[in-house]
């Protein structure tokens, strides 16, 4: 049996792999390059702006590419710590699960948030998206219903979520 049999397969290399390294890449586009002033005119698609951030705005992406950080490291790290330190593989699916469901409701709140605040003439237009605004919306999506299919046992095998309660009336 997978050390890890909570997360294997496609779920090890989408949570355990590629959403830290894409959720670390907003940090690095806003402290190292091109930096807050990039950041904030790729937010909206359509190019670069002729207005330049003030102090506050400055600060207020400094934050945000601080949350995307702080996203990458929690993914990053609370899910190997439960790999490296969680033997009992129900134990393991309840604190994985218990991520997932933060993440699952971030992971519609930003895509609400993100959707709704682009200008109507491009909300629909998904061709004219740039890759911030298909980061932020379509790669959530996908992240979204990878977090819901895992709830649903798709592709793995389940340890305690879906399976029921216990002969003596206990919960799993």
């Amino acid at each position: 049996m997978s050390k890890f049999p909570t997360l294997t397969g496609y779920y090890r290399f989408l949570f355990l792999y590629l959403e830290p390294c894409s959720t670390i890449y907003p940090a690095f586009h806003v402290f190292v390059y091109p930096g807050a002033q990039g950041f904030y005119d790729d937010m909206i698609p359509g190019g670069a702006t002729s207005v330049v951030i003030e102090p506050r705005t400055r600060m207020a992406i400094w934050q945000l590419a601080n949350c995307y950080f702080l996203l990458s490291l929690m993914s990053s790290f609370v899910f190997r710590a439960v790999r490296d330190s969680v033997p009992n593989t129900v134990s393991q699916e309840i604190v994985v699960g218990a991520v997932l469901k933060v993440l699952a409701i971030a992971d519609v709140t930003h895509v609400a948030i993100s959707f709704a605040g682009l200008p109507k003439e491009v909300r629909w237009d998904f061709r004219s998206w740039n890759a911030m605004t298909h980061g932020n919306i379509s790669f959530v999506v996908l992240l979204l219903f990878s977090r819901l299919s895992w709830f649903y046992g798709v592709g793995r095998e389940r340890f305690y979520y879906g399976r029921g309660v216990q002969k003596d009336g206990r919960d799993y």
